[in-house]
């Protein structure tokens, strides 16, 4: 597949990075010549050196014959132009990557396919959505929603009370007799390596293990792993970026009990009119006095979004020492992610890899609806439409030829999230969600083509 990605920042250069590895044939232009160059030295792709909206640049990175063209830059206007200009000189699918959210709030009012820009992304309403989930799931440190919650992904370390430490899948699915939870993908403790658990798998302490899971299952993992249910009203945001403000404002509509911590005076009163409903206070979030004085031991969730992942993160510990019951950071630097269970954070959300995840639907084969990538584990996580052309249509799943390294998690069919077992029978118009390792994608796709 040709690709073009316009823009060597953090997103253009993980999104590269991550299709390189597929063999995929990757462009990539940006005007910064050091950018170039890095992404250069460490992938294996083109690079091309120009403005993104010249129509002779884009000519020389072959747009004609392009199958996706990606616009990340840091330019809203530039991401724009480039989608259009990609579409009129034949480019088949654009993306642009945005910051106005007005954008995503009036797509059925403005007919961006029409102008030639099929997708829009914006990493900020992104992460805000992901912290909005997550607060949800408040026991759990990954959650990701199919068609609306009919199916849900939660993730969670199995602590040492979980009643199924230590027994097989199988065993573990016996003590609810009626099923409304599959595990899909698991990764030891202390290890990197991603396992697809089977029914012979064993469940031990300190695993991070993924669930796909029914509206009734979720009680059911809260009581298997030995969670609690905590319910979260009061909540605490440092930093008035882009992710904070909108994280606020979508969380007031929903009559949470927000304050924001900004440190910006003029930002802080802008928030501030912006934000009726919202507490805003101007002050230095990484002084413990402040958050004293804020009292930050009321809160129910404390969430870091400021533009530094090292402030993030600390402040984050801060509110954990103060048993704040859920806790998230933003940040950038991907490495974090290893060691997240041994900073003591309850979530790390990174921008770069949210984008990436909504983006790299458009690159899998088949009629892809949904993808994930699990934070820190080698699995992706994807929601296929079973058409009438597709292999798996009409066919039980234990007779399927599944290979090792994936397994379905669940389908939507009629509007009803199924936790499918063995003996289901797959069917046209089935929303079939599947987690597979990278090297089993070629051969899930070819199920669902």
């Amino acid at each position: 597949m040709k690709i073009i990605i316009a823009g060597a920042g953090e997103v253009g250069f993980h999104l590269a990075k991550l299709l390189s590895y597929e063999a995929q044939a990757i462009t990539l232009i940006d005007t910064d010549k050091e950018s170039l160059t890095y992404a250069d030295n460490h992938l294996d792709i083109r690079v091309l050196r120009g403005d993104a909206t010249s129509i002779e640049v884009l000519r020389d990175a072959k747009v004609q014959s392009s199958e996706l063209v990606i616009g990340v830059t840091a330019s809203e206007t530039t991401n724009l132009t480039l989608c259009m200009l990609a579409k009129q000189l034949g480019c088949k699918r654009t993306i642009a990557r945005i910051s106005n959210t007005e954008f995503m709030d009036n797509r059925e009012l403005i007919k961006f396919d029409e102008l030639g820009i099929d997708e829009l992304i914006s990493p900020e309403e992104l992460a805000a959505t992901e912290i909005q989930l997550l607060l949800n799931q408040s026991a759990f440190n990954d959650t990701y929603e199919f068609e609306g919650g009919l199916l849900t992904m939660i993730g969670v370390f199995l602590p040492k009370a979980a009643p199924f430490v230590g027994k097989m899948v199988k065993e573990a699915a016996k003590i609810f007799p009626e099923l409304h939870f599959m595990p899909i993908a698991l990764q030891r403790m202390g290890t990197q390596f991603t396992l697809i658990p089977r029914g012979d798998t064993i469940f031990k302490e300190g695993d991070q293990v993924y669930f796909i899971t029914t509206s009734e299952g979720v009680e059911e993992l809260y009581k298997l792993t030995g969670m609690q249910k905590k319910e979260i009203k009061n909540v605490m945001i440092l930093g008035g970026s882009k992710v904070g403000f909108k994280t606020a404002r979508d969380l007031c509509t929903k009559k949470f009990n927000v304050k924001l911590i900004e440190k910006d005076k003029e930002k802080a009163f802008d928030i501030a009119d912006d934000l009726p409903h919202a507490l805003v206070i101007n002050g230095d979030g990484r002084n413990v006095e402040l958050l004293d004085e804020e009292s930050l031991d009321s809160m129910d969730a404390f969430i870091a979004v400021t533009g530094n992942s090292e402030t993030n993160i600390m402040s984050c510990l801060v509110a954990k020492s103060k048993k704040i019951k859920k806790t998230i950071a933003m940040v950038e630097n991907m490495d974090y992610f290893q060691l997240s269970q041994s900073i003591g954070v309850d979530t790390l959300i990174n921008k770069k890899l949210l984008a990436a995840n909504n983006i790299f639907r458009y690159i899998r084969r088949g009629e892809v609806l949904a993808l994930t990538r699990l934070n820190n584990l080698n699995a992706e996580i994807l929601e296929f439409e079973v058409k009438p052309t597709s292999l798996v249509n009409g066919e039980i799943i234990k007779e399927l030829n599944f290979p090792r390294e994936a397994s379905i998690g669940g389908v939507i069919r009629d509007g009803k999230g199924i936790i499918a077992l063995g003996d289901f029978k797959i069917l046209e118009g089935d929303r079939v969600v599947v987690c597979c390792l990278p090297k089993a994608i070629p051969r899930i796709e070819k199920l669902f083509l």
